[in-house]
């Protein structure tokens, strides 16, 4: 039986179609669910997939991380399943407590939209298996609000313990501290990022991809490859 893996669809979700894609594309089975979902529905894996959840209103993901859904994706993520973040997604996960620091507006202030190359930091969370230290992905980043920021304190603490997991390999067109596109909890198992993988699993239709080694490391993950 392949993995079932949910992707969760808010008011204002816009990339939870495209994130079904990259996880049928990887093998597993795509699962909707709904945020006012009580129930992941025996999921293996969980997708919070990018857009503007509510508006933005309050703070960008701030009114998503108290969806009921999210509730369950907590206790789920806690008890080690894997979660992955994606843009909208990584601001939730951050609101909800699964992932420290917050994502602010844009250095600029500008809406940024293209391609960005990544370096992989870390291959040893449950959505990097499939990538070699080091390598550089080219990702597709659209985000207004995807500025990294923490405490020093945290920051020292990320770094020291190899969490993060993604690094622009460029100027972080966002401001980012570091220069960090992505990082994971301390069990590796929630991985959050702001650049859009499930837009490079095919070179049809996005600059590479190499977004699909993010869904088949899921997939590893939980079948134990």
């Amino acid at each position: 039986m392949s993995a079932r893996v949910g992707v969760i669809t808010f008011p204002g979700t816009l990339d939870d179609v495209d994130a079904s894609r990259a996880v049928t594309r990887s093998g597993a089975e795509a699962v909707s669910l709904w945020h006012d979902d009580a129930d992941l529905r025996g999921v293996d894996a969980v997708v919070v997939p990018g857009g503007f959840s509510y508006g933005d209103y309050l703070r960008c993901g701030a009114i998503a991380s108290m969806a009921p859904v999210m509730g369950e994706v907590i206790a789920a993520a806690r008890g080690g399943m894997p979660v992955l973040g994606i843009c909208n997604g990584f601001q939730i996960l951050c609101e909800a407590g699964l992932l420290p620091g917050a994502l602010g507006r844009n250095r600029d202030m500008h809406f940024v939209c293209r391609d960005e190359w990544l370096r992989v930091e870390n291959t040893d969370t449950a959505w990097t298996g499939r990538f070699d230290q080091g390598a550089e992905i080219l990702i597709p980043l659209k985000s207004g609000e995807g500025r990294f920021m923490a405490t020093a304190e945290t920051i020292d603490q990320l770094e020291g313990e190899g969490r993060v997991v993604f690094r622009f390999a460029g100027e972080a067109p966002n401001g980012s501290t570091n220069g960090i596109a992505g990082i994971c909890s301390e069990n590796g198992r929630v991985v959050g990022l702001m650049p859009h993988p499930e837009h490079a699993i095919d070179p049809l239709t996005g600059p590479s991809d190499d977004g699909l080694g993010l869904f088949l490391s899921a997939l590893d993950s939980v079948v134990g490859v």
